[in-house]
């Protein structure tokens, strides 16, 4: 008997707007169920990985509660609504946003992001997203409106303030896990580093926020893009390190720092460097194939000759679940996104849920919607 494909289950979209406050409490009213799951998820994976029950993740997140409530009070008080929305205490939301950092190093999440500046096509900016197939259903689609900032569009872990998307000024973000220490909670988490980008109205005034605050807690990559570049941010509380895209135009990033020497990063994923050389080399054919006229750029080109790579499976571009590993840190691709940004149009991505490629994934959606 053949196997039955999966149906598509379309992501939740959640609409927000309004005060720090009202936007954190409708996020988690609407979400609730979503953010309770990923509580358990998280709950396990923690246990499993650093023998962390949820109440000593809870303490641990008391620093980086103080921290957030200093450096970005407004996001603060988005979670403190997002906690009452949900009917959570505020430490189980800050935990969530905090998950890279306080069980630092211990994740097995590998993500490959590219950034291409194109002669003609505008910036490009995408990536597949890996990590546990169990907060696949309690991802969401979100739109924030504030006053005075960029619409945000992101894709989205329940309950987490900032990740993966575009704003209405045409900057963008992917996320890249990096293990390495040491982890400070004097300084932000990556998931509010993200959405402090996602606020900004260029990659330069994204750079300069995060600089102003003190930079990030753990080491971790952003990819950022706007109209003019893409621009590779390796971070880390010690100092941060900004990579730009090569005589094509295009820059690659998988799991581990490139040229960021700052910060202790032992040998982690064996895959990270094999798919970041995949990446490269995918990238330069397509490149080779615009020049001499045999390929045109677009998501789909991107999705099909990239994201939906095979090689060194089940650590590849378009990665797998690996049965040798525990259920709690086995990833798999969950999404991948295509972001365009060019002069006089408005800032689009494609976001294909599952794994491009495989049969299996679900139709193109768009953001904005």
């Amino acid at each position: 008997m053949g196997s039955i494909a999966q149906e598509f289950t379309a992501p939740e979209i959640v609409e927000l707007s309004g005060s720090p406050r009202e936007i954190g409490f409708e996020h988690g009213r609407r979400l609730a169920p979503k953010i309770h799951s990923q509580i358990q998820v998280y709950t396990a994976m923690f246990k499993s990985t650093s023998k962390l029950d949820w109440p000593a993740v809870r303490r641990i997140a008391e620093e980086y509660s103080s921290t957030i409530a200093q450096l970005t009070p407004e996001l603060h008080n988005e979670i403190t609504g997002i906690a009452q929305g949900a009917g959570l205490d505020v430490l189980d939301i800050v935990a969530l946003n905090a998950r890279s950092e306080i069980a630092l190093g211990l994740f097995e999440d590998g993500c490959t992001s590219v950034g291409w500046k194109t002669e003609n096509e505008g910036v490009f900016l995408s990536q597949n997203w890996d990590w546990t197939a169990r907060v696949k259903s309690n991802l969401a689609m979100m739109s924030i409106e504030q006053e005075g900032k960029p619409k945000i569009w992101m894709v989205t872990e329940a309950g987490i303030v900032g990740k993966i998307g575009v704003n209405s000024a045409s900057v963008g973000t992917c996320l890249n896990a990096i293990r390495a220490k040491p982890c400070d909670s004097s300084k932000l988490p990556i998931h509010i580093a993200l959405r402090l980008c996602l606020e900004a109205t260029s990659a330069k005034a994204a750079i300069a926020k995060l600089e102003s605050l003190g930079g990030t807690a753990s080491a971790q990559h952003i990819l950022i893009a706007d109209l003019a570049d893409p621009i590779s941010l390796e971070l880390s509380p010690l100092g941060d390190i900004h990579l730009h895209p090569n005589e094509k135009g295009i820059i690659c990033h998988t799991n581990h720092f490139i040229e960021n020497r700052l910060v202790n990063e032992p040998p982690w994923l064996a895959g990270s460097p094999i798919r970041l050389d995949r990446a490269r080399l995918l990238m330069d054919e397509i490149a080779e194939g615009i020049k001499v006229g045999e390929k045109k750029l677009t998501a789909e080109t991107l999705r099909k000759e990239v994201f939906s790579d095979l090689f060194n499976a089940p650590q590849a571009i378009c990665c797998q679940e690996d049965p040798v590993r525990p259920i709690e840190t086995r990833s798999t691709t969950l999404f991948n996104i295509v972001m365009r940004f060019r002069e006089g149009e408005k800032p689009s991505a494609e976001v294909v849920w599952g794994r491009p490629g495989s049969g299996e994934e679900g139709p193109i959606l768009r953001m904005p919607w």
